[in-house]
């Protein structure tokens, strides 16, 4: 019988720390400050752009695979995927009033 040795998931917890540090850093940024609506933007979307990179490395394992390479599109067709949904709801939100 083999033995099973269970660790503990330092790297969910680590992960967890820093997505709420982000978090609340983004929350800072929007209430706290006197900056403009532009930077306040940019700022919450970096903040967002780091916290989803965080989540793929700590607990999706994204560095733990055999072919990198596989990994490397299937993120490249997510996000993909997630700008066409994105840029599409915009476009159509946005132009819907020259349809009256």
């Amino acid at each position: 019988m083999e033995k099973s040795t269970k660790r503990y998931p330092i790297s969910h917890v680590v992960g967890f720390i820093m997505s709420l540090v982000l978090t609340f850093a983004a929350a800072w940024a929007a209430l706290k400050t006197s900056l403009s609506f532009t930077v306040i933007m940019w700022v919450i979307g970096s903040l967002a752009i780091v916290q989803a990179g965080l989540q793929l490395f700590m607990f999706m394992h994204v560095n733990e695979g055999e072919d990198g390479k596989v990994q490397i599109i299937n993120i490249a067709y997510a996000v993909f995927c997630a700008a066409v949904i994105v840029i599409g709801s915009i476009w159509v939100l946005t132009s819907g009033h020259a349809a009256h």
